[in-house]
This record gives structure tokens, sequence and C-alpha cells, in this order.
């Protein structure tokens, strides 16, 4: 998997100087109940060709190719609470308001709502292609992740989320090994 930091939505390395940043590619998840929208805006658009006002301008980020880009959404740093927080993430697409800032207005993908203590370190909270837009959305220019405590303060924990070409789908055991396979297994061909 290869991250692009102009396709990062989370951390200081595509520009954000403050908020939520926890490092160069995360975004501090220890929040209150309430919405947070993640660090960095995910422009699409492209100068001039077609004018980029009103939604125009925006580049195909290849929806509907082979390989179709992934959105990513993992946690580096397992989430901790005292009650009973939940967590739950956003894809919105916004168009050009015509002087070169988004117009939020449309969720394009939704997670559930997750128990903080099912979220261990290194879990992919998003397993999706980049989404098509939905009936009735204008081609957005700009992608953001938000995400949402729910129920009670979230004490600690890092998110990371960009868009990738591929994911590390490989499944862990509770071991830690690769494909739930003990250590020290050798399966013969």
């Amino acid at each position: 998997m290869i991250l692009d930091g102009n396709l990062l939505f989370t951390g200081t390395s595509n520009g954000a100087s403050g908020g939520i940043t926890a490092t160069a590619n995360t975004d501090s998840v220890a929040q209150t109940t309430g919405t947070y929208v993640c660090s960095n805006v995910v422009d699409l658009g492209i100068s001039g060709l077609p004018t980029s006002a009103s939604g125009g301008g925006a580049r195909d980020i290849g929806i509907g190719d082979n390989p179709m880009l992934k959105l990513f959404i993992t946690t580096p740093v397992a989430m901790g609470s005292s009650g009973s927080a939940t967590i739950q993430f956003e894809l919105d697409g916004g168009v050009d308001n015509g002087s070169g800032s988004p117009t939020w207005g449309t969720i394009m993908w939704q997670s559930q709502a997750i128990a903080y203590n099912a979220v261990g370190a290194g879990m992919a909270i998003a397993n999706v292609d980049v989404p098509r837009i939905v009936p009735g959305q204008a081609l957005p220019r700009f992608l953001r992740v938000r995400f949402i405590v729910g129920g009670a303060t979230i004490s600690g924990g890092t998110v990371e989320a960009s868009i990738v070409v591929d994911r590390f789908d490989q499944v862990v055991g509770t071991s830690g090994a690769l494909s739930a396979y003990p250590p020290g297994i050798v399966i013969s061909n």
C-alpha cells in the first residue's frame, strides 16, 4: 500500500497545522461526544479545466476502474474510554462555492457506530471502494472524513484516513499472526 500525502485526510503531512492532529499521518480521536472533521480536505479540483465553480473541475479519481481507489481508515493506536463510547466515520463530498472553497452537503459513505472497546490497534474501519456519487449529487470537488463520538468521551487513540490504490487486507488472528496461523507453522504445498 502506498500513501500519498495529497490524499491523506488526517495528520499534518498535507498541510494541517493544528486542531485534532496527532502526528504527520494521524488525528487524535481522544474527544468528547460530538462530530469532528479530520485535519485535511482532499481537493480534486483542476484549475480552469473546466471552470471549477459550482462543482465543475473535479478530476476523475477512477471510480469504476479496476483496481478502484479505496477509502482506507485505520486505528494505529487503540481507543480508550471509561464509559460506553462509540465512534462512527463518514466520507463527505462537497462542491466549489464559486470562490474555491467547499460547500458540504452529501454523505457519500458512513460506517456503523462502533463500540470503542471493539476498536483495537491496527483495525481497519473502512474497507470500501471510493463511492460513486449518490443520485442528485453534483460531482464533488472536495472530500473530507468526519467522525462522530457518541455515548461517552474517548480518552485515547488515533485514526489514519486516506485514499489508496490498494489496501493490505490480510486477516490477523488473535495471536497477532496473519491468517490466524500461529508462528512456526509451515504449510506444505
